[in-house]
């Protein structure tokens, strides 16, 4: 077989293992505006659908309680998984549409299915509310990670990133559940050495 078969070959096996099907060509930093509180959130892959959230009452005072016993780092990472859960449940809920696990090239378009572009995007922009709102106390936001380049055996893949005061990154990954399952919160750098052939 040639090597340019070979490629084509290693392509759709990564593809079809569940790899992130698109590229971040339509984010940008004034996705994750959080300055009036209403979030926007991206999905039909690669942030082609924004719909608005704004959380309830009893919503906010979910998330107030969930981070009121964080008393360290550790502690907070664990709140911030369980609070990205509730973030997903209230964007199905406005929605109308449970994300499915994972993203494929039929999903392409659909509303309400999320690609890892939309989902390491939302949860960014989740991310930077709840910094904004006083919740996240031991963590900074910073910018979005991506892996995999096929040829080295892994897909496309992107992840929203927070660093604690002790200058470690975490990534905080919800690609790979339903909407409303627990994030992978991981070392970046541990997450940056996963993801061969698609698997988690």
């Amino acid at each position: 077989m040639a090597w340019s078969a070979r490629f084509a070959s290693l392509i759709v096996v990564v593809a079809a293992a569940g790899g992130c099907t698109s590229v971040s060509s339509n984010y940008n930093d004034d996705i994750a505006d959080v300055s009036n509180g209403r979030l926007t959130v991206c999905h039909g892959f690669d942030c082609r659908n924004q719909t608005t959230l704004t959380f309830s009452a009893d919503e906010q005072q979910r998330l107030g309680a969930l981070f009121a016993k964080s008393l360290d780092a550790a502690a907070e990472r664990q709140s911030i998984a369980e609070a990205v859960q509730i973030f997903e449940n209230a964007t199905t809920s406005r929605l109308g549409v449970a994300d499915k696990p994972k993203s494929d090239l039929s999903q392409t378009g659909q509303h309400g299915q999320m690609d890892c572009i939309d989902e390491s995007t939302n949860t960014r922009t989740f991310l930077r509310y709840l910094q904004s709102s006083g919740l996240v106390k031991h963590h900074e936001v910073q910018t979005n990670v991506t892996r995999g380049v096929l040829f080295d055996g892994r897909y496309f893949h992107a992840t929203a990133v927070i660093r604690d005061k002790g200058g470690q990154r975490w990534a905080v990954d919800s690609w790979y559940e339903p909407a409303g399952g627990a994030p992978d919160v991981m070392r970046l750098q541990e997450w940056l050495g996963r993801g061969t052939l698609g698997r988690r």
